[in-house]
C-alpha cells in the first residue's frame, strides 16, 4: 500500500458523514416521553371506564385521551423526521417498533378490560336490590 492509497482511504473516512449521536439521543428521549404519555392515556381510559356509570366515558375523559395520544404522535413524527433526515435508520426503526408495540399493548389491554367489565347477556344490567324488613 503506497502513501497515495493511505491518503485516499483517510480522505474517504473523513468525508463520510457521521451519525448525529446527540440528535439520536434527543429523539430517543422524545420517543420515551411519547411512550409514557401513551401508557398514561390508556391507563386514564381504563380507570375512567371503571369509575363511570355504566362504563361510559365522559366527553372530558375522551378529549384527555385523544390529546395525549395526539401529543405522543406529534413527538414521534417529529423525532422520526429528525432521525430520517440524519439517516439513522436503526434508531428510527427500533424506536418506531417500540412505539407500535406500546400502542398495540394498550389497545389489547383496553379491549380485554372492556370485555371483562361488560355484563354478560345472561346477567343483564346491574340492578339495585333493596333490603326487605
Amino acid at each position: 500500500m503506497d502513501a497515495a492509497s493511505v491518503d485516499l482511504i483517510a480522505y474517504a473516512a473523513a468525508a463520510a458523514p457521521s451519525v448525529n449521536l446527540w440528535g439520536a439521543l434527543g429523539c430517543a428521549v422524545a420517543y420515551s416521553a411519547s411512550l409514557l404519555a401513551t401508557l398514561d392515556a390508556f391507563a386514564d381510559l381504563i380507570l375512567a371506564r371503571g369509575d363511570a356509570p355504566a362504563g361510559r366515558l365522559t366527553a372530558g375523559v375522551g378529549l384527555k385521551f385523544a390529546s395525549k395520544l395526539a401529543a405522543a404522535a406529534i413527538a414521534v413524527i417529529a423525532a422520526g423526521i429528525v432521525l430520517a433526515l440524519d439517516d439513522n435508520w436503526f434508531a428510527f426503526t427500533s424506536l418506531t417498533i417500540a412505539f407500535v408495540i406500546v400502542v398495540g399493548t394498550g389497545v389489547i389491554v383496553l379491549v380485554r378490560h372492556a370485555r371483562t367489565a361488560a355484563p354478560t347477556p345472561a346477567e343483564g344490567p346491574p340492578t339495585r336490590r333493596t333490603r326487605q324488613t
